[in-house]
């Protein structure tokens, strides 16, 4: 999704170094690939096995590609064993979960094929959905429901899960889905969320929260600062407001910089300034959109590393 927005965005310099840090099944690796010129790196971060089994199955015999299975939040240290600190010229995050994670019903992240209830990204370790269900207080899953799925019938859900837990265990995506459906409320679709499921935002927040999403967004975009040298890209694709929201945030803290004041004569906007933003947030095509609906919610946005 936005393929050749994100491609652009990293203005692929001769000779540069640059991290796909969400790896997935490669489709962006393959594409800066193809345009990396003689002496150009590429380093490709994923945390979930199958993908890092693609990315040695694709690239373990080019010299010019250094695969790692671990958490983007290793960034900063990946970047310290490659000997690259301050020197990456971009870095890629296409944030979320993946198309092959959705479509695999034994990963848990779809109520559309029935499957456990799993939900890691890694999933060789951490507690799973299921885990997590079983044992964590009503009052704790409604706020991550309300927070993280900024849904408004958390509290009936929550409830419905509790009472559901008691009876026999949540153990299948399609008995949450069935149990939450029951809980909301009937009421005629909006045009915005006509085609959505009632357990999508569920689903949703028990995702980021198994595995600490957003937190791991927020501590890896200030490694990126140290990371990327002078000139360097950064480009975030996310999918829901959550997400882009921390990116937004920070990419205009680092753009405006330190807020003096006005009796300083310095200008404001470039004391402590690192960032400059590249463009506008920039959504998918209706082209896109049309061949495939999961684009509909994807908004980039590119900043590049001035000090």
């Amino acid at each position: 999704m936005l393929l050749q927005e994100a491609i652009e965005g990293l203005n692929l310099a001769e000779g540069g170094v640059f991290i796909d840090a969400t790896f997935g099944r490669g489709g962006h690796s393959e594409a800066i690939l193809k345009q990396l010129t003689t002496g150009s790196r590429l380093i490709v971060i994923d945390q979930d096995p199958a993908a890092i089994a693609v990315a040695n199955e694709k690239y373990h015999a080019h010299s010019n590609v250094s695969i790692h299975h671990a958490s983007f939040i290793a960034l900063k240290n990946i970047a310290e064993k490659e000997g690259l600190m301050g020197k990456v010229s971009g870095i890629l995050f296409d944030l979320g979960v993946s198309s092959p994670q959705l479509d695999q019903a034994d990963r848990g992240f779809s109520f559309m094929q029935d499957g456990p209830l799993d939900m890691r990204m890694n999933n060789t370790q951490g507690v799973t959905a299921e885990e997590w269900l079983a044992e964590v207080p009503e009052e704790v899953l409604a706020l991550v429901i309300k927070e993280y799925g900024e849904e408004r019938f958390a509290k009936r859900i929550a409830r419905a899960v509790v009472m559901e837990r008691m009876l026999v265990p949540i153990k299948s995506t399609r008995q949450l889905a069935t149990l939450i459906a029951k809980a909301v409320p009937n009421k005629p679709p909006s045009k915005k969320g006509a085609h959505k499921h009632p357990a999508t935002r569920t689903f949703q927040a028990i995702r980021i929260n198994i595995n600490q999403e957003l937190q791991a967004i927020s501590e890896v975009l200030s490694q990126c600062l140290e990371v990327l040298c002078v000139g360097g890209r950064l480009v975030v694709i996310s999918f829901h407001s959550l997400e882009d929201r921390i990116v937004k945030q920070f990419m205009r803290e680092h753009v405006r910089g330190q807020v003096l004041p006005k009796e300083i004569p310095i200008i404001n906007n470039v004391v402590g300034q690192r960032l400059v933003q590249i463009s506008k947030a920039i959504k998918a095509s209706d082209a896109e959109v049309a061949t495939n609906v999961r684009a509909r919610s994807a908004v980039l946005r590119i900043a590049e590393k001035i000090a």
